[in-house]
């Protein structure tokens, strides 16, 4: 390691540099000028190195020695930290740079009211690390960052990686600064009944959802999609609580639902989470079953099936009978293959929910 560092016409000069021309200068050995100053000749060694910082011990030595002050030893010190800490600024602005290239900041004014920046790209880095709330937006491109990755993501995107870890540290900040009981298992249980009942309310299930889980210690959060993140949803840990967060990006009946069950599946199964397209794996698939079982009790949806009456009437008299919205049995029978999707005479079935997202 060098007693100076070179970087952007700038160098950062090390106590060391100035030791090592004492010790030329005086015409001595390492070994000699260690003794005199009472100190080993290896921590010398390394201090001319640049490799060891200069101790408050070693500054009143060098004072006593030399007849310089202590404070004239321990300024250079911390002017050498801090060109050091300058440049790693610098440098890792130059790694944030990069990772801001994956977002689109008028996503961020629009949604989350951050200020207005045009053209001040170094400002709008400064202004999402605040709203992220992290050190450096370097550290979204870290998979597990916000939560855990599962197995079956290996071969994911930085930039989706990144955005996904974006979607879920909002969802985690905005859980932070709601109160909850403490989770019971039992009591979500009971509130995801509850919301199962909600399915054909077109309006107002949102708000009604989230008391009846908040009142379990579950907060249920839905966000504006970023786009690219490829994230269905994702669960965490937090404290005593749990958060569930959902994007808009599927906000048709059948997707939205089976998106939220399957989250919902993860929580029962005791296993935390982000949520990501065309998953596979043991726990994607127990969490599939649970959504689809939840919403369709297999053993109605297999009678439906044995019948093959699948016009447009028939599927709304199944989806009244077991109170559920009729889009659900509709995507659920095109999911399975048994109906095409592009019948347009079952369209009228299909309804995409508005959902007021209260950030």
């Amino acid at each position: 390691m060098s007693n100076y560092i070179e970087y952007n016409n700038k160098i950062a000069f090390h106590p060391g540099y100035y030791i090592k021309e004492i010790v030329e200068e005086n015409g001595l050995t390492q070994e000699d000028f260690a003794k005199r100053l009472d100190t080993t000749p290896k921590n010398l060694s390394l201090l001319i190195r640049g490799e060891q910082s200069l101790s408050i011990d070693i500054a009143m030595k060098l004072s006593r020695m030399i007849g310089t002050s202590v404070n004239y030893w321990l300024n250079l010190q911390n002017a050498y930290d801090a060109l050091i800490a300058e440049f790693r600024s610098e440098e890792e602005l130059a790694e944030e740079r990069k990772i801001f290239e994956y977002f689109d900041y008028k996503f961020f004014r629009e949604n989350y009211g951050l200020p207005d920046l045009p053209r001040q790209k170094n400002e709008q880095i400064k202004a999402l690390r605040t709203f992220l709330n992290v050190a450096t937006l370097t550290v979204l491109g870290k998979r597990d960052m916000a939560v855990s990755f599962r197995s079956s993501t290996e071969d994911l995107t930085e930039a989706s990686t990144v955005k996904a870890n974006a979607m879920v540290q909002i969802a985690t900040n905005k859980a932070l600064k709601i109160e909850a009981p403490r989770f019971n298992k039992k009591k979500f249980e009971e509130a995801v009944k509850y919301a199962l009942t909600l399915t054909r309310n077109h309006e107002d299930f949102y708000p009604l959802i989230r008391k009846a889980f908040l009142e379990t210690g579950v907060i249920f959060v839905i966000l504006p999609n970023i786009a690219g993140s490829k994230t269905n949803g994702a669960t965490k840990k937090i404290g005593e609580n749990i958060m569930l967060m959902v994007n808009d990006r599927r906000l048709n009946a059948d997707s939205f639902w089976f998106t939220l069950f399957h989250e919902i599946g993860h929580i029962i199964n005791g296993d935390y989470g982000i949520s990501f397209e065309k998953e596979t794996g043991e726990q994607e698939e127990a969490a599939n079953k649970f959504a689809q079982d939840s919403l369709i009790p297999n053993d109605q949806y297999q009678k439906v099936v044995e019948c093959a009456k699948f016009d447009l009437q028939s599927i709304k008299d199944f989806a009244n009978r077991i109170n559920r919205d009729p889009g659900i049995v509709l995507g659920r029978l095109q999911n399975d293959k048994i109906v095409d999707f592009n019948d347009w005479t079952l369209n009228p079935l299909r309804h995409k929910y508005k959902v007021r997202i209260v950030i």
